[in-house]
């Protein structure tokens, strides 16, 4: 069986974690790790202490999913908006875990209209507060300088982005 590890990156509120869960609905089987549930802590604490527990924490689910043999697909999103960040976690996975599997870095573009208009939508469900506004779109030209395949949201539902990364993926 052939192996994806898909990292999906993107601006908190450009739609990673419903895309992500639309391309696990195309791409099966698969499992969906949203890198945000292995910092679920209240209050939300940035520290040396917490990075180090968290980016163990992906790099564990990551492993075991990739070692099951009921994941041929393995869809990881989160915020990862320096290169270093992806790096650390296929680092910590390691070669092992990695050898033999595909490993795609896609990134949910936007512009900051469509951001703002996102998060705008989660404050309203009550997901957000006003001031993820700000601190969202002075990250997002971060993302630009990824290597990774951006892929627009612009105008698209998160099934059309979706479906964009998987004919991506399946063209290879």
């Amino acid at each position: 069986m052939k192996k994806r590890l898909v990292f999906i990156s993107g601006a908190m509120g450009a739609g990673k974690t419903a895309v992500t869960r639309a391309l696990q609905n195309i791409l099966r089987p698969a499992a969906m790790l949203d890198g945000d549930w292995c910092w679920d802590i209240k209050p939300f604490t940035v520290n040396d202490e917490t990075k180090e527990m968290v980016l163990g924490n992906i790099a564990f689910l990551l492993r075991r999913f990739l070692a099951s043999p009921a994941c041929e697909n393995i869809l990881f999103c989160w915020v990862m908006d320096h290169k270093e960040i992806a790096d650390e976690l296929f680092r910590r996975i390691g070669p092992e875990a990695l050898q033999g599997a595909e490993t795609w870095q896609f990134t949910v573009a936007c512009t900051p209209e469509t951001l703002e208009a996102h998060i705008r939508g989660d404050i309203r469900k009550g997901l957000r507060a006003e001031s993820d506004i700000p601190r969202s779109l002075a990250r997002l030209p971060l993302y630009a300088a990824l290597p990774t395949i951006k892929v627009p949201a612009d105008g698209r539902t998160a099934e059309e982005v979706a479906a964009a990364i998987a004919r991506a993926i399946l063209q290879k």
